[in-house]
């Protein structure tokens, strides 16, 4: 059996229940009054909550088996009417976590349509939900399983963080959300149970939008809401401590009476650029501790305060000098002394003549063979030389070579720019798009993973990324490389107006296509196409494990691309 994992499920954790920015005892969102709780509950409690909920939890065991797929292993959480379990998914052999609830509770159809919209963000940083499905009167929701990560919850247990592993929360942790509100998606328990390390140092965010439907919560700005719970998580990160009154998730609240003061303020040697990026994300009622800068109020503003500050370089590796050797003396023994010699003298061995014993004779017969060799070899060059002499030579002509089997070389273009080619408005990854012709093949831009394939129609018509070669020039052939091979890419190549997704690829002019089932994709034209921008189109996609970035399914990545004339 599979040890329980910190990357379990976090709906039980009732400490700090309330979004941040929310009142103290404001309806949530399934009638009930709720105040901000400040220690976790114990068992008993969560059992009566569980309870008095008005639609019990499914009354399910270990063994238990979801659409002859998710068998259930243990139950983690049974709070409210809903429980959480750890489960193997038997088809693919892997754990994965599975909420369950009643199809009748009053949360049901919240929780399939949060679930159902987290599932088609696809974004690495987050962990991804597996399946939402009604079954049997039963609503359950399956995700991934990280067993390799750990909570920020169990970090800070020893310590504050260091300024670059804060500043690489900070980073991915509000990038990530921002593109979650960018798809109309919140957090709103954004917490230090919620938020994950991998052991590849990636932060890794899990309940998007479910955990918030599960325990019916809704505010009327999620954005702030989430922004000013990215500024909790910094401040917590940078002092170990809570950064209000009351003690939540292991940590200790701030003095009372005090109020909000500065991270550097807490704790001695804390970054400075850090702690006023924390105080500006800590938004109270529009104003914020920050007296220079302004506040945050978005994860889109945050991400953009976080680009202006100078990049935070990891520590040096501190190396141990190894021990000094130390000399052992033995009493005992003659270990490590020298053998006394003999007052006998030996005998003295007299060597024989020189080239006679039997290494010698066969050194003189070789040495004999080899003079041989060089009297026929010296004899036979003269005989040539003195035939040559009497053969009249031919006249030289200077006829050029023949060249007609050389083919012309072909230019690779410089690109000076790209974007996300996304018709639909729903791009993929961005952000990623330089990583396509930086010249280094270990970067890529990434595709989502998709259920069906290879063909991506009609779910989607294609995905690919527009290039800017600075100038119109005469394109005739590419090379693309490709990060998964597999049944099957198809690439196909169209001649843009410009770098904008506005205009469908049906009314662009064809360069050319080829399909693959290697990493390596190489288009040639029939006849060159002179354009300043080029459409690199995938509309198949090979079917690819899963990674830390993504779930397994139909999908591509693109590491180098190479147009030429």
């Amino acid at each position: 059996m599979a040890d329980r994992s910190t990357a379990a499920v976090d709906v039980a954790d009732t400490s700090g229940e309330e979004p941040l920015t929310a009142k103290a005892g404001a309806s949530t969102g399934d009638g009930k009054s709720r105040e901000r709780d400040t220690a976790p509950q114990s068992t008993e409690e969560t059992d009566q909550a569980g309870s008095s909920a008005t639609v019990s939890a499914p009354e399910l065991h270990s063994g238990h088996k979801l659409a002859r797929r998710y068998r259930l292993e243990e139950c983690l959480t049974r709070l409210d009417g809903f429980s959480s379990w750890r489960a193997v998914d038997e088809k693919l052999r892997r754990a994965v976590g599975v909420h369950l609830l009643p199809a009748e509770h009053p949360r049901a159809r919240s929780v399939l349509a949060a679930a159902r919209s987290a599932a088609l963000l696809g974004d690495p940083r987050f962990v991804q939900v597996l399946d939402a499905v009604e079954e049997d009167e039963i609503v359950y929701v399956v995700h991934e399983w990280l067993p390799d990560a750990t909570e920020l919850t169990a970090l800070l247990a020893s310590g504050p963080l260091e300024a670059h592993d804060v500043y690489q929360l900070a980073q991915q942790i509000s990038q990530a959300m921002a593109a979650a509100h960018r798809e109309g998606l919140s957090h709103l328990r954004l917490n230090p149970g919620a938020v994950l390390r991998t052991s590849t140092g990636q932060w890794r965010v899990r309940g998007l939008a479910v955990n918030a439907a599960l325990r019916g919560i809704d505010v009327d700005s999620p954005q702030r809401t989430d922004t000013e719970a990215i500024g909790a998580l910094l401040y917590a990160a940078l002092t170990q401590r809570w950064p209000y009154e009351d003690d939540a998730y292991g940590l200790s609240g701030l003095p009372k009476g005090m109020g909000l003061i500065a991270p550097d303020q807490v704790r001695a040697g804390v970054h400075r650029g850090l702690s006023e990026l924390a105080m500006r994300a800590l938004v109270n009622d529009g104003s914020t501790a920050s007296r220079q800068e302004s506040p945050c109020t978005t994860p889109d503003e945050l991400v953009r305060a976080i680009a202006e500050m100078p990049r935070i370089r990891p520590p040096e590796p501190v190396f141990t000098a190894p021990p000094e050797y130390q000399r052992t003396s033995y009493q005992q023994g003659s270990y490590g002394r020298p053998t006394p010699r003999s007052a006998q003298t030996a005998p003295v061995v007299v060597p024989p003549p020189p080239l006679q014993t039997r290494t010698g004779k066969v050194l003189k017969w070789g040495v004999a063979a080899l003079l041989i060799a060089a009297l026929g070899l010296g004899s036979w060059q003269l005989a040539d030389a003195l035939m040559d002499r009497d053969t009249p030579k031919q006249p030289e002509t200077n006829q050029p070579a023949d060249t007609t089997d050389e083919k012309p070389k072909i230019a690779t273009h410089k690109i000076t720019g790209a974007a996300e080619y996304a018709p639909d408005g729903s791009p993929q990854n961005a952000d990623s798009v330089s990583n396509t012709y930086d010249g280094d093949s270990s970067t890529y831009w990434r595709s989502r993973s998709f259920v069906d394939g290879p063909r991506l129609a009609p779910y989607k018509q294609g995905v690919g990324i527009v290039y800017d070669l600075g100038a119109e020039k005469d394109v005739s052939a590419a090379s693309i490389g490709l990060r998964y091979a597999g049944d099957r890419t198809t690439v196909e190549l169209y001649a843009a107006d410009s770098t904008s997704s506005g205009t469908p690829v049906s009314s662009m002019k064809k360069i050319g296509t080829t399909t693959t089932r290697s990493t390596t994709a190489k288009v040639d034209a029939k006849e060159a196409v002179t354009t300043r921008y080029v459409v690199v189109w995938l509309t198949h996609v090979p079917q690819a494990p899963g990674d830390q970035y993504s779930g397994s399914g139909y999908k591509q990545a693109i590491t180098d691309v190479k147009l030429r004339g």
